[in-house]
């Protein structure tokens, strides 16, 4: 079972499962267990869907998050998929999640996240972390905080540090 890294550095066990997009004409088939379902499926069945604590979605890089714009906080848990490291789309979609959407629960990031992005993805609303396995989470715990200031304004810091500075 993979290791979560929370935004505070603590670590624990993952119970939730990632479910993969199902083969053209199978059925979406759910764990017993907390279970990640692509986000596009999770809003074709929301009806069966909203208000299950054990079920949340994911989104791959390359859809938009709009499509479950209103329903965003129905989900305790949203997960974005980084399918490389390189692929940046996952820090505009948080963005997008938290300011333009307003998702208030557990955002997390999943895929081919390594340590180096973690105080990237923390700044763009992120706040759970699961490593790619070949990487060690108790060495990404202490790389969350190695800045105590951002100088750019983000998700977890509305006011660029010139202007903190200045008051």
């Amino acid at each position: 079972m993979p290791k979560v890294i929370k935004q505070d550095g603590s670590i624990f066990q993952d119970d939730w499962v990632v479910v993969e997009r199902p083969a053209d004409g199978e059925s979406l088939n759910l764990p017993d267990q907390p279970a990640l379902i692509p986000a596009d499926l999770w809003l074709a069945g929301k009806e069966h869907y909203i208000g299950r604590k054990n079920v949340g979605v994911w989104f791959d890089s390359h859809q938009e998050p709009e499509i479950l714009a209103g329903l965003v906080n129905e989900l305790d848990v949203i997960a974005v998929n980084f399918p490389k490291f390189a692929d940046g789309r996952g820090y505009s979609i948080a963005r997008l999640l938290r300011e333009r959407l307003g998702y208030r629960n557990e955002l997390r990031a999943i895929g081919d996240v390594l340590l180096d992005q973690l105080q990237f993805m923390k700044r763009c609303g992120f706040d759970r972390f699961v490593l790619r396995a070949d990487k060690n989470a108790e060495e990404a715990a202490r790389c969350l905080n190695f800045f105590s200031q951002g100088y750019q304004a983000a998700t977890d810091t509305e006011v660029p540090l010139f202007r903190r500075r200045a008051s």
